[in-house]
């Protein structure tokens, strides 16, 4: 199983987790700050969340792998 954390504090609004895994990741409308849809992540999803962590610039979204 995956997990998913963001730190909102981090978050510098760029949108990239948004356009890697939109079904996991919005953004607040009033400033762009990340918004988690959902903290566990299906497989199916996975490499999605993945792509959306390496390509956070502020390097606001952590995964965690539990069992």
């Amino acid at each position: 199983m995956m997990k998913v954390r963001v730190e909102p504090d981090k978050c510098i609004g760029a949108g990239h987790c948004v356009r890697a895994a939109a079904e996991v990741f919005d953004q607040r409308e009033e400033d762009g700050i990340v918004v988690l849809l959902m903290e566990e992540v299906p497989a199916q999803l996975a490499a999605k969340v993945r792509k959306a962590e390496t390509l956070c610039p502020a390097q606001a979204i952590r995964i965690e792998i539990t069992d």
